[in-house]
């Protein structure tokens, strides 16, 4: 048995889960509502404040799907009770990113700002020129979206310039050593 698929999960007071024909299950909380459509052969026994994934057998794709499912429907309950966010900061001279309305404009040593558009169920805040807080209820979509903007300017080794999550470490490599006796 797979040692996470077999994990119940606890649904807290508020939350609510439906699931439809086709494995569609949809999960409604206090910070809204997410909807996924779960792999057919997994099968979801939702009892009283409690939800379980089964599988049919002990076949490989079957055991993947198991763990893999159950995760799924924990990460939706934790995004509509808690929500998600990752953290960024921006490492470098001039660099620093603002709210435009609702769209980030970053400026990360570029000619011109980079504009981010906000997708639907994503916030950003911006506490200081150098940090960003990306918020949502889909883990995915806000890991996603804070992947894209870090894509702006990866952390380059040599200075260690550029945008990171708030807890990486970025290892820096030595120059080039300058030739000794002339």
């Amino acid at each position: 048995m797979s040692r996470i698929g077999r994990q119940p999960i606890e649904i807290p007071g508020g939350v609510y889960v439906s699931i439809a024909e086709g494995n569609v299950v949809t999960v409604k909380g206090p910070r809204g509502t997410l909807t996924q459509t779960m792999h057919p052969d997994m099968r979801l026994l939702s009892e009283e404040s409690v939800l379980r994934v089964e599988r049919p057998d002990d076949e490989g794709v079957n055991r993947s799907l198991h763990g893999l499912t159950r995760t799924l429907l924990a990460n939706m309950v934790e995004g509509v009770t808690n929500g998600y966010e990752k953290r960024l900061a921006i490492v470098g001279v001039g660099y620093r990113a603002a709210l435009k309305g609702k769209d980030l404009e970053v400026q990360a040593g570029y000619s011109h700002p980079v504009m981010v558009p906000v997708p639907d169920g994503i916030e950003f805040e911006t506490p200081t020129a150098t940090s960003i807080i990306v918020r949502g209820n889909d883990k995915q979509a806000v890991g996603e979206i804070a992947a894209k903007i870090r894509k702006i300017r990866k952390p380059e080794p040599y200075k260690g310039k550029g945008i990171r999550y708030e807890n990486e470490h970025v290892r820096k490599k030595a120059g080039k050593a300058a030739k000794g006796g002339a």
